[in-house]
């Protein structure tokens, strides 16, 4: 986690998704989700109340993006569940229409 400087941001949390080669495998969906899991957790013991995601590893690293939106989604819904009322904004801040649409026909 870095400060966010000229970001309209306090803070940066980092983190790598998987990187695609041929097929996504169970371990690959798994670290997807756990980037998800452990931001969130991160932003928490920070006392960070809003966090915003882009699309991870839908990009140059090739996870496809539908699959990647449902695993974002569900991994974000769980620990809200386990942690209601902790925090006030939860943002997927999509890049292209395409992923717009995408996350508007899952987030439902």
């Amino acid at each position: 986690m870095t400060k966010g400087y000229n970001l309209p941001a306090k803070y940066v949390i980092h983190t790598v998704g998987p990187i695609i080669y041929e097929e996504v495998t169970d371990k690959e969906r798994e670290d997807l989700r756990n980037c998800y899991i452990h931001s969130l957790q991160l932003a928490k013991e920070n006392n960070i109340k809003e966090i915003a995601f882009p699309c991870i590893s839908t990009g140059e690293f090739r996870f496809p993006k539908e699959e990647a939106c449902q695993i974002a989604i569900k991994a974000v819904k769980e620990y809200l569940k386990k942690h209601e009322n902790w925090f006030e904004k939860v943002v997927f801040n999509v890049f292209t229409e395409e992923d717009y649409r995408i996350y508007e026909k899952n987030v439902k």
